[in-house]
């Protein structure tokens, strides 16, 4: 039975969902995963089907809370959106004027939270080898594809908002990467920061769509294939380390509604070592990055939430 302090917690692990899927190239997923939430948070997604929403229609709301895991629920989403709604000026400032600290921390975050998933997997086979491998280069190969230009329309925000939620509970996938992949990043964080709710609202739409439907078959997944499937996540993460190295020079750029420059193509470059240079300081970042995760694990292993 968890007590208030349990749901707080769950809502701080919630918020780092959040401000982790609001930077492209990191995903939620990750954060649902290292912090022993993960299995969670997809079965009780998939709980959201026909059997628990005819109780809720027929008024049993009280059952139908039960087995949906509300308040599981309800305090990691809550989390979600409070991180999304307050960090989203503040990440954009980061990585508009910090981008190779921003990105060293998630470098070393994204690496150790690949070593703890894959030590889940007690039960080594090719499969297992073949599914890592595999998740590796499909990441790999989603990180090098070219940006498409916008699309405003109401059905691809719709679409939109059902493609990055799925992407957001796979580990190493960004939400916001596919969306930054299909022109719709800095569309949707400026309907954040602006508070549009009739955008918003289509994406909302969308995004549970999707959560919904990809969670029943990740959790099928999960129950029939688990090693295999947990490889395959393990690999994502990998291949998107690619996205997120820190040093990279933009080749071609776009301009916003607003006027503003943004890039829009990106790639990877070795860092300048010696005197004044950032090498040092990112490095270290990165360290602090890839230690917290094995602190957050241990602290989630003492005691689960």
């Amino acid at each position: 039975m968890r007590k208030l302090k349990d749901y707080a917690i769950l809502l701080l692990k919630g918020m780092g969902m959040g401000a982790s899927d609001v930077v492209p190239g990191v995903s939620g997923g990750t954060i649902a995963f290292i912090t022993g939430i993960y299995e969670e948070l997809i079965n009780s997604i998939k709980s959201i089907n026909f059997d628990s929403l005819r109780l809720f229609f027929t008024l049993r709301v009280g059952a139908f809370w039960k087995k949906i895991n509300g308040f599981f629920l309800l305090a990691v989403f809550s989390g979600v959106l409070i991180s999304v709604f307050t960090l989203a000026h503040l990440l954009e400032f980061l990585l508009i004027n910090y981008p190779v600290y921003i990105w060293s921390f998630f470098f070393g975050l994204v690496i150790s939270s690949a070593i703890v998933i894959l030590k889940d997997i007690l039960e080594w086979k090719v499969t297992t080898i073949l599914t890592f491998i595999a998740g590796f280069a499909i990441a790999f190969w989603i990180t090098t594809i070219t940006p498409a230009k916008t699309n405003e329309a109401y059905w691809f925000i719709f679409f939109s908002g059902s493609l990055a939620i799925c992407a957001m509970i796979l580990p190493g996938i960004s939400g916001s990467f596919i969306l930054l992949l299909i022109g719709k990043y800095q569309f949707i964080l400026n309907a954040v920061s602006e508070l549009k709710l009739l955008i918003l609202g289509i994406f909302t739409v969308g995004a549970v769509t999707g959560l919904i439907i990809f969670s029943n078959f990740l959790s099928w997944l999960l129950h029939k294939f688990r090693y295999q499937t947990i490889a395959m996540l393990a690999g994502f993460m990998g291949g998107s380390l690619n996205k997120i190295w820190p040093w990279k020079v933009t080749t071609e750029t776009f301009i916003d509604r607003h006027g503003v420059e943004h890039p829009l193509i990106q790639k990877n470059i070795w860092p300048e070592v010696g005197a004044g240079s950032d090498f040092i300081p990112a490095v270290l970042i990165a360290i602090f990055g890839f230690s917290l995760i094995f602190i957050i694990t241990g602290i989630s292993k003492r005691k689960k939430i």
